[in-house]
């Protein structure tokens, strides 16, 4: 192996991984164009087995792990991830990159098939090129370039592609995490290549608690509201409640976390659904009824500085005093889900092997950030109780669930390159340590 005392000994590793740019964009188009949209979970074993099948191809012990009995698994939609692993002759560290298969719906408003991979203009576009189909290729290239070169001299290297972050992780790393794939021994350093920009180390993210509320009411004929008692009309009370009083209380919380974008410095609360009185699935006109039901979910992101159950307590304030004030206002409230605040150690090995390469490769600072949005750094360090995981890739931000999403690829080259050089770092003696000079 070429001492990488010197930072011209790891030129071969970029020309490589640079010469692999065509290869590097057809692997992030064969990924776009299987459409695994959640919901439901479609192709979820295709995309699984096309990696699987590749790394299989270069050496990788390959393992395909259904997450049977977690949200949304069935028989036509089964929960299947993949894990494979390649071990070196001497025993040593593993790096692990972990990505995500699953997309959101494309939605409305595309000028270009959203599953086509199309390339134009030096980029890749289509549904999960930034979030983050571009970002699994460019890691899946830079461990295949470092085999190439014969840098994998000791530890071991991992790449996992799991489902379902999109709604959560639980059938992807989630349950991975609980199988013991994301802890000590197993796993020493994790890097997710989710889009927060290929200058940026992402070290965390926000807090997050969604809630369904319920408000209650009681049938009645239409042209007789007076005899009923309206569960959209409470809900609109919730919704006044919300926009006169917690939203101004939130926007005045600010927090020390590099949250970005700026606006994601505050407090947050978004009205993620909200539907009352009769179905609307049907073609007919609906019959003249008093709605007795009306459900919201709400969707709020904290700061590391706030205590969740006061978080929780903003809500239920406002259910109780309007149960007090508001005749026949009744309510339910359930948790959907849940997550503390995460935020890696500044100085920790994968934050700073990942930060140096980035000045290697792109010549400036790495900016460490915080997202505003969870992803599944939660379940490595909640379940698999492993601290040393952030994420880095390609893919710029604010393009993750947009209409013409796309990937640059000189991004993506760069990012591989960056991977590359910030696992040979981590593999070094003595990890990421502050003799590492790069």
């Amino acid at each position: 192996m070429q001492s990488a005392a010197n930072p011209r000994a790891t030129d071969p590793l970029f020309r490589r991984i640079e010469a692999r740019r065509d290869d590097l964009v057809a692997l992030t188009q064969a990924l776009i164009r299987i459409p695994t949209v959640n919901p439901p979970g479609d192709a979820y074993t295709a995309c699984a087995e096309l990696i699987g099948r590749r790394l299989a191809a270069r050496g990788f012990a390959v393992e395909y792990v259904r997450a049977e009995g977690a949200a949304g698994d069935s028989d036509r939609y089964p929960r299947t991830n993949v894990i494979a692993r390649i071990e070196a002759p001497r025993p040593g560290p593993c790096v692990h990159f972990n990505g995500h298969i699953d997309v959101v719906p494309a939605g409305e408003g595309w000028t270009v098939d959203p599953f086509a991979g199309v390339v134009k203009d030096g980029r890749v576009y289509g549904r999960g090129a930034c979030d983050m189909k571009g970002g699994i290729a460019a890691s899946i290239v830079a461990v295949e370039s470092l085999l190439d070169e014969g840098l994998l001299t000791a530890g071991a290297l991992e790449i996992s592609g799991t489902v379902d972050e999109e709604s959560g992780g639980y059938g992807g790393v989630g349950h991975l995490a609980k199988l013991g794939y994301f802890s000590r021994p197993r796993v020493d350093h994790v890097i997710i290549p989710e889009p927060l920009n290929v200058d940026r180390v992402c070290v965390g993210h926000r807090g997050v608690w969604w809630a369904e509320i319920e408000t209650k009411g009681r049938v009645a004929h239409g042209s007789m509201p007076f005899l009923g008692n309206c569960a959209v009309r409470h809900m609109g009370a919730v919704l006044h409640r919300i926009e006169t009083e917690l939203l101004p209380r939130l926007a005045a919380k600010r927090t020390d976390m590099p949250v970005v974008p700026e606006g994601a410095r505050q407090s947050t609360i978004n009205i993620n659904a909200i539907h009352g009185g009769q179905r609307d699935d049907h073609d007919g006109l609906p019959s003249p009824m008093v709605p007795d039901r009306c459900r919201m979910v709400i969707d709020r992101r904290y700061l590391i500085e706030e205590d969740p159950a006061a978080v929780r307590g903003e809500i239920v304030a406002i259910l109780e005093d309007l149960r007090r004030s508001r005749p026949g206002f009744d309510y339910e409230l359930r948790e959907v889900l849940a997550f503390l605040p995460t935020m890696t150690d500044a100085d920790a090995p994968v934050v700073r092997a990942v930060a140096a390469a980035i000045e290697t490769v792109l010549g400036r600072p790495a900016q460490r950030v915080v997202s505003p949005g969870t992803y599944d750094q939660k379940h490595v360090v909640r379940i698999g109780n492993l601290k040393d995981c952030i994420a880095y890739g390609p893919g710029v931000l604010d393009l993750a669930h947009q209409p013409d999403e796309w990937v640059g690829i000189d991004d993506m080259v760069h990012a591989a390159q960056v991977m590359a050089l910030a696992t040979l770092g981590l593999l070094a003696p003595g990890g990421a340590g502050p003799d590492l000079p790069f």
